[in-house]
């Protein structure tokens, strides 16, 4: 069978790497697979990749959206490029992940599949966008518009950003048009936490099914690490957190009070945050700036002896099976779909650091 996968980027990040593993599996099992991807791709990489649109495409995109919030209705012409790929390509199976990212028209594109009823599609949910006004998570705010019309919303400032208008009730209204009533479409979420707001949507007319974000375990598995002896801290509890883009949905705030509930024998390391954020980071913090180097990372998740993910919204993070898969015991709030990545262990409720350090001593001293 023929598989076309679409997303913002591919073989980086998250969903990238997602889409990659899907795609060596599929092509193990005989299936052909391309992949249209709108921003970035990584080098080594061994499916047939066409990108969507151009740099320039993307930044008058990002730049349209961020002073009228229209992300997702701009790039009509790339979009129109990819729908003659798809024709081309013919493919039995349209596999679509993050529609947002500045980089498609999802009105144009889901014209298309709606006038073509007889194409299997699949859709991944990574966060919540396909269903918002404006937000890929609500969380945070408290938020529950989304439930029967987005209006007035209250992450305008949050991703994807809009500085100048809020079109939120529109767009909701256009979403719900575009991504309703398309025949063979089927929904996929990484975690039931996801899947449970799906079916309060408007998109609850569609099937859907867990399936669990997956890891590659011959990267991740508990390995010889001489990480503690780089940094001088072999004689140190070594609490690990690690995001890409830390800020205050990640929990950056809560790690670094967390580091001074926790005495002189723990040192706190964070790997993905920038520059900038490692000189304002205190004593007993260590900064590393993000590594595109899997083998490294899984070095530093063998080192720790407890990792630690504060996040306030998130669907199945996958650094928590990253750690797990080190050997290395995660703590995490109960939020969004991190305890079921967490395998339901080692949970404490949202904003209680004070609990996370009671948890986070509890593991150290059990070793």
């Amino acid at each position: 069978m023929k598989y076309l996968f679409i997303n913002s980027v591919y073989g980086i990040r998250s969903t990238g790497k997602i889409i990659a593993d899907q795609c060596r599996r599929l092509q193990a099992g005989g299936n052909d697979c391309l992949v249209a991807y709108g921003r970035e791709m990584a080098q080594d990489h061994t499916t047939k990749c066409v990108q969507i649109g151009t740099k320039k495409d993307y930044m008058i995109h990002a730049a349209l959206s961020r002073i009228f919030d229209i992300q997702g209705l701009c790039s009509e012409k790339a979009t129109i490029r990819l729908i003659e790929i798809i024709e081309t390509y013919s493919p039995d199976v349209i596999w679509i992940h993050n529609l947002h990212g500045y980089y498609i028209n999802f009105e144009v594109l889901f014209q298309w599949l709606k006038a073509h009823p007889y194409i299997k599609k699949y859709w991944t949910l990574h966060d919540c966008w396909a269903f918002t006004g404006h937000c890929a998570h609500f969380t945070m705010s408290r938020c529950d518009k989304w439930k029967t019309g987005c209006y007035a919303c209250p992450q305008m400032k949050s991703y994807p950003k809009s500085y100048v208008f809020d079109h939120s009730k529109e767009n909701f209204n256009r979403k719900k048009f575009a991504f309703t009533e398309v025949a063979n479409l089927t929904l996929i979420t990484p975690s039931q936490w996801l899947a449970d707001l799906v079916h309060e949507s408007f998109l609850a007319e569609y099937p859907v099914k867990v399936v669990n974000n997956t890891i590659d375990k011959n990267i991740f598995h508990p390995i010889i690490s001489d990480f503690k002896k780089k940094y001088g801290i072999e004689d140190k509890h070594m609490v690990l957190g690690v995001a890409i883009g830390w800020e205050e949905t990640k929990g950056l705030p809560d790690m670094l009070i967390l580091s001074k509930m926790l005495d002189d024998d723990y040192v706190m390391v964070l790997v993905g945050v920038t520059a900038k954020q490692i000189k304002r980071l205190p004593n007993g913090v260590i900064g590393i700036e993000r590594t595109k180097n899997q083998r490294e990372l899984a070095q530093i998740y063998s080192a720790a002896d407890v990792f630690v993910n504060p996040t306030h919204q998130d669907n199945f993070p996958t650094v928590n099976l990253e750690a797990r898969a080190c050997g290395t015991p995660v703590v995490t709030y109960n939020v969004g779909g991190s305890p079921e990545s967490a395998g339901w262990e080692n949970i404490v409720e949202e904003n209680d650091i004070e609990g996370m350090a009671a948890q986070i001593k509890k593991l150290v001293s059990s070793k």
